[in-house]
């Protein structure tokens, strides 16, 4: 048996194993990965040198208390954060040949190599740097193998019900990336370093650059005819308006949504305007792979070759059914660049009971990044009682609902979101903090709405709404430049500058 089919066969078999199975998967990949860098990584081997010596060995231990043991193991070994490790390149990655110097040299400042492989064998992709620093992200041969199987077998189901296996058959897969070109992100990489390896790919897989004028898009992709659209949902959106409007005419059979959160009304205005089944993937940089889609519409943990923790502010296990603060993540795949306990940065919550679909993974909801969590000046001397909004929380705060003065008002972007996404007339929206008593929208409207009542309309409801959470008055200003995508193509709604 060949080393894919081998890695291909064990995907499978994972999918109708037990979950003692699939613990014992993760401990011993677990292990293995400690140990690789531990004796490969001169970061990891500082950073983990008052974790026990065989504390690895416990992991592999049979026992009635195993995964029990997998989360002590894990709560030893101290989480890492993307400033860090990028600080620490050149001794986090474990192949001595790799530098950020050389990489950046003979490959990422030279957009002709995108998807091109590092060294004969390695992919490179950076992240946005929509938080920060870009990361640099390293994926070895088994990395890319694990990401490059995991979709096609956990999802063959839910791709093949989006019409049919016939109608695929039929009309054959044309493919088009709705992603950022000119850069080494995950999406363009990917998509490019698939088409390097074969021309019958280059012809019917092709990257649509989400950053190119809108009607040079829509011509091109009336010219291609594709069957399948992946890439950001707010392309996509995008794209149901020009087709509703009848100057998009494609007839796609499948929309696979990624890179941003997915509304549900979104889903339904892309599905209804394209004629197609819409479905979503949360994927990571860091780990290629990290869930699949079952029939229900839900995302499933790839559980045997990641590890995902939902923790709170100081990085303490959530429960399931909860919201964590953070995600820390484990790649059991990558050896060259080992990820281990690394900090997404997203807010998700792991289903506390099994999914209907049968599937032995846990099923995940994401809500967006923690890092978008917006703070403003709290009142001097509020008093919120009863009129605190789900979703807000009160640094400070006394027992009495009183907000002493220089405390701040945390709002999660979904809740300041919603107030201005359900006012009449918006049809996308942007709204950044630009300080601790001030907030910049960007809005795009519905062609029969007029600019000016309905900036009134969500000046008002934003007032109400920062009165309501105990805010100090918050100076809402309205910014004549539309909601525009950040430089990898993804559209953000909700942030902190």
């Amino acid at each position: 048996m060949t080393r894919t089919a081998g890695i291909a066969w064990d995907i499978w078999r994972a999918g109708r194993a037990s979950q003692d199975e699939i613990d014992r998967r993760q401990r011993d990949r677990l292990a293995a990965l400690v140990e690789c860098a531990r004796s490969s990584s001169p970061f990891y081997r500082r950073l983990y040198r008052d974790v026990p010596d065989m504390v690895a060995d416990r992991v592999s231990d049979t026992g009635t208390d195993r995964v029990q043991d997998l989360g002590r193991y894990l709560g030893e070994l101290p989480p890492v954060g993307k400033r860090e490790l990028m600080e620490n390149f050149d001794d986090w990655v474990t192949d001595p040949h790799i530098t950020l110097a050389g990489l950046k040299q003979d490959l990422l400042d030279d957009p002709s190599r995108i998807g091109g492989l590092y060294r004969g064998q390695y992919l490179v992709v950076t992240t946005s740097g929509s938080t920060g620093e870009p990361a640099v992200l390293v994926h070895d041969p088994t990395s890319q193998l694990v990401a490059s199987l995991l979709g096609p077998i956990r999802e063959r189901r839910t791709l093949m019900a989006a019409k049919g296996a016939r109608a695929f058959l039929h009309r054959g897969l044309r493919a088009a990336a709705l992603i950022a070109d000119g850069d080494h992100f995950a999406g363009v990489v990917l998509t490019e370093s698939a088409r390097r390896r074969s021309p019958r790919i280059a012809r019917r897989v092709r990257v649509f650059s989400v950053l190119r004028p809108l009607p040079d898009l829509v011509a091109d992709l009336n010219d291609f005819q594709p069957t399948v659209l992946y890439g950001y949902p707010s392309a996509m959106v995008q794209l149901a308006a020009e087709q509703k409007a009848g100057r998009l005419r494609i007839h796609p059979l499948l929309a696979v949504a990624s890179g941003e959160s997915l509304a549900a009304h979104a889903a339904a205005e892309i599905e209804a305007a394209l004629g197609c089944r819409v479905t979503e993937r949360y994927l990571a940089s860091e780990a290629l792979a990290l869930t699949s889609r079952c029939r229900q519409g839900l995302l499933h943990v790839n559980a045997d070759w990641n590890i995902v923790e939902p923790v709170d502010d100081a990085f303490r296990p959530v429960p399931p059914g909860e919201l964590s603060h953070t995600v820390l993540v484990t790649n059991l795949a990558n050896r060259v660049q080992p990820l281990i306990r690394y900090n997404l940065g997203d807010r998700v919550q792991l289903a506390a009971g099994p999914c209907a679909c049968g599937s032995p993974f846990p099923t995940l909801r994401v809500e967006g990044r923690s890092g978008d969590v917006l703070s403003f000046a709290a009142a001097d001397r509020a008093t919120l009682g009863g009129a605190m909004l789900e979703g807000t929380k009160l640094e400070g705060a006394r027992s009495d609902g009183a907000v002493p003065a220089g405390k701040v008002v945390t709002v999660l972007p979904l809740a300041l979101g919603t107030v201005i996404e359900e006012t009449a007339g918006v049809r996308r929206f942007q709204a950044i903090r630009t300080g601790p008593r001030s907030l910049t929208v960007r809005l795009e409207l519905w062609p029969e709405a007029a600019t000016a009542p309905v900036r009134t309309a969500v000046g008002e409801r934003l007032g109400v709404f920062f009165a309501a959470q105990g805010a100090a008055g918050v100076d809402v200003r309205f910014s004549d430049e539309p909601p525009r995508p950040d430089r990898s193509g993804k559209f953000r709604e909700v942030w902190s500058a």
